[in-house]
């Protein structure tokens, strides 16, 4: 056997492992995601209230979010980081749901911040949809 048959079979046991790494990975991710809204939601059921609160949705929405970002991981292997701009946006526009008043209170400039934080998270979303749009690479990894 020469040394690039046996270099070519090393790389291919790598490569095997670390596909085998990412499925199970992904399906340990996808599962704790799906284990987490299902636990929450049953939370959110059981509350007094008999409604969802405008915090619970958004926070449904977080999870729906991290889910699609992991099947989309799944199908095409690419991140796809745009959906972690979105999870941000959402996480932040929770934040102010909840957290209005104590904002406010202590120092209406932290309000700015987290407006202006949304503002800079849109743009970036943007910039990343143009720019994969336009020069998308033909590279499969």
């Amino acid at each position: 056997m020469s040394n690039t048959s046996i270099k070519n079979k090393i790389d291919q046991f790598g490569n095997l492992m670390i596909e085998i790494f990412h499925i199970v990975g992904l399906f340990v991710i996808g599962a704790t995601i799906v284990w987490s809204a299902a636990s929450e939601y049953l939370l959110i059921m059981n509350q007094e209230a008999s409604f969802a609160s405008l915090k619970d949705i958004l926070l449904l929405f977080i999870y729906l979010e991290l889910g699609a970002m992991t099947g989309i991981y799944f199908k095409t292997h690419r991140m796809p980081v745009v959906f972690l701009i979105f999870i941000a946006i959402t996480a932040i526009t929770r934040f102010l749901v909840i957290d209005m008043k104590s904002l406010v209170a202590h120092d209406k400039f932290n309000l700015l911040i987290l407006v202006v934080s949304i503002l800079v998270l849109s743009v970036a979303a943007g910039v990343l949809k143009f720019s994969e749009n336009k020069y998308q690479s033909d590279v499969d990894y």
